[in-house]
């Protein structure tokens, strides 16, 4: 099934893809890999630390809406997301309070996301790391590395 057939069938919209917020470019293509530079939730309304003020579940949601932005970066740099053969790795970074330990749960929003997109090609190595702050006082930013076809 094409991704954005799945995405509808989850309920789910691809947006229009963010513009980027500082000196960097959005993607970094070279050969069959696609880098795209980390995403945010923006415009969600959710801000703050996970662990003081942000609950799990509320960061796996921004997890998802960030996951979405991705794709979007990723379908306006190669035009389609049927193009993703596989993706390749995330990095999650998640803004935590001290003493969170639980980032992996919420890069699992991220990452379940993504293997119900793409089945078995959205299946990938990653990290979740805890960090202090993250710009605009998101809670989650995520970096994606995708291979796609010619």
């Amino acid at each position: 099934m094409h991704p954005e057939e799945r995405l509808k069938e989850l309920g789910l919209e691809l947006p229009e893809a963010p513009k980027p917020v500082a000196a960097y470019v959005p993607v970094v293509r070279t050969g069959n890999l696609v880098f795209v530079s980390g995403q945010g939730p923006f415009g969600t309304g959710v801000s703050g630390k996970v662990g003081a003020g942000v609950t799990v579940e509320e960061a796996q949601e921004q997890a998802r809406v960030t996951c979405l932005n991705g794709l979007a970066q990723i379908k306006a740099a190669v035009g389609d997301l049927d193009k993703v053969t596989q993706v390749v790795k995330l990095t999650v970074f998640v803004a935590s309070a001290p003493g969170f330990g639980d980032q992996p749960k919420v890069a699992n929003g991220a990452s379940e996301l993504l293997q119900e997109v793409f089945g078995e090609a959205g299946r990938h190595a990653r990290s979740a790391v805890g960090v202090a702050e993250l710009p605009f006082d998101i809670p989650v930013e995520i970096e994606f590395v995708v291979e796609v076809s010619p």
